[in-house]
């Protein structure tokens, strides 16, 4: 009895242990499923957290430097002479009175242009022409006497040639009748003189120009040959200008002047900013300047527009040469270091690289250079930043940038320096522009 309830106890032992035991194998299995889950979500989230990192490290894209750019291309350059010089006009005529009298009308305006023969003064021609009908009548006068002691020489010859008279009484009527004559002659000098006198009451422009302030008033009394003037004229069109050139480029001009070249002269303001006219060269001088070592050329221009006027200091820029076929840079885009000049050519990735040159003959705006090919493209600007092989940017205004007209002014400007320091000095610049 004992050893079955034994058994008894032992299998309901068993059989109560089997149901928990199966629940205790799944409570497990669902702790590790949740240990999985956490773990692989942790993954996900660490690398989440990673790549939102690197891209807070990494930061915005590096820009490149902005700059504008302008290409080089093939043209002429010319050789320039650039020296101070005064515009002189080619007549000046100071107009003074020839006669004494007073002033009956002026018919001139102060600044007004006039044309050779117009009217200026009337002075008062009431004494002269008094003096004319006096001399006019003692003219009168004498002829008539000349024509007696001519008829009486008739009489003389023909009673000569019957022998009525004699010799001597013929040969005095003729030197009577010489007499005659030179007193006439002497008359007629004194009714021109006189009517000389009474023309210079009337006073004409003597030139076409342009006359100054008035210096006189009608009612005045003006006196013969007085130093005092009556009126300036000076002519404006055409209008020449003296400048001075070293000695040392006398042989270059009068190389081209033998060929029988027409140098070219523009007039530029004090500032060689604005060209005002374009002539060209009229003549030198026939010594040179030994205390400066300078010769005189003198310019002429048509000045249609009136724009260089009398006593006007201006930059007077002489053609001497042409250079043809050369590459042209804007002055802008040439830089220099302790290894010479050099510009920097945008690559077509927009990398900028530095590039050495040879430079030649300059104005104030284009260069002519030796390193570079026509067509290619260079910076003309930001180069506080710019670096060899640096990003660049480029910012060129629509249209702009071809040949660097975008960043430069037009040809012929100067550079303020050469004609401040020295009375002429070589300035050479872009032909025809």
């Amino acid at each position: 009895m004992v050893e079955q309830h034994e058994d008894t106890t032992g299998s309901l032992e068993h059989e109560q242990s089997a149901p928990w035991g199966a629940t205790r194998r799944k409570k497990r299995w669902w702790i590790w499923l949740l240990v999985v889950v956490v773990v692989i979500a942790g993954f996900f989230i660490y690398r989440w957290r990673d790549a939102g990192g690197e891209k807070v490290k990494a930061g915005p894209p590096v820009r490149g430097v902005p700059i504008v750019t302008a290409t080089t291309y093939k043209g002429d350059i010319g050789v320039y002479i650039t020296a101070l010089g005064t515009v002189t006009p080619v007549y000046t005529v100071t107009v003074t009175s020839r006669v004494q009298g007073q002033i009956m009308q002026v018919y001139y305006q102060e600044g007004q242009l006039v044309h050779k023969g117009d009217a200026l003064l009337d002075i008062d021609p009431r004494p002269y022409q008094a003096a004319l009908t006096q001399v006019e009548g003692q003219l009168a006068h004498d002829q008539a006497v000349l024509t007696e002691a001519r008829i009486d020489l008739d009489r003389y010859q023909q009673a000569y040639g019957r022998n009525a008279i004699a010799k001597q009484q013929l040969d005095d009527q003729q030197q009577v009748v010489l007499q005659d004559e030179g007193t006439v002659k002497n008359d007629e000098g004194m009714l021109a003189n006189a009517q000389v006198n009474l023309d210079y009451c009337h006073i004409t422009s003597p030139i076409d120009g342009r006359v100054g302030l008035r210096q006189v008033d009608p009612g005045n009394i003006v006196q013969a040959n007085s130093a005092t003037s009556l009126v300036v004229i000076t002519q404006l069109q055409p209008i020449t200008v003296i400048f001075s050139v070293a000695e040392d480029y006398l042989p270059q001009i009068q190389t081209q002047l033998r060929q029988g070249s027409r140098l070219g002269v523009d007039a530029f303001d004090r500032d060689q900013t604005q060209k005002l006219a374009s002539g060209y060269l009229l003549t030198l001088d026939n010594v040179i300047d030994p205390t400066t070592g300078t010769l005189k050329l003198k310019a002429v221009f048509a000045n249609t527009d009136s724009s260089l006027f009398p006593s006007q200091f201006v930059n007077a820029r002489l053609l001497v040469e042409t250079e043809k076929g050369v590459t042209l840079v804007p002055n802008t885009a040439i830089q220099r270091n302790a290894q010479g000049p050099f510009v920097y050519v945008i690559n077509s990735d927009q990398t900028a690289s530095m590039k050495p040159v040879t430079v030649g003959t300059t104005d104030g705006t284009m260069t002519a250079v030796e390193g570079v090919d026509p067509g290619v493209v260079v910076a003309v600007n930001g180069f506080d930043k710019l670096q060899d092989g640096a990003k660049v940017s480029i910012q060129n205004k629509p249209g702009g940038g071809g040949n660097g007209s975008s960043t430069t002014g037009a040809g012929g400007a100067l550079s303020g320096s050469s004609a401040s320091a020295n009375p002429s000095s070589p300035s050479r610049g872009a032909a025809g522009q």
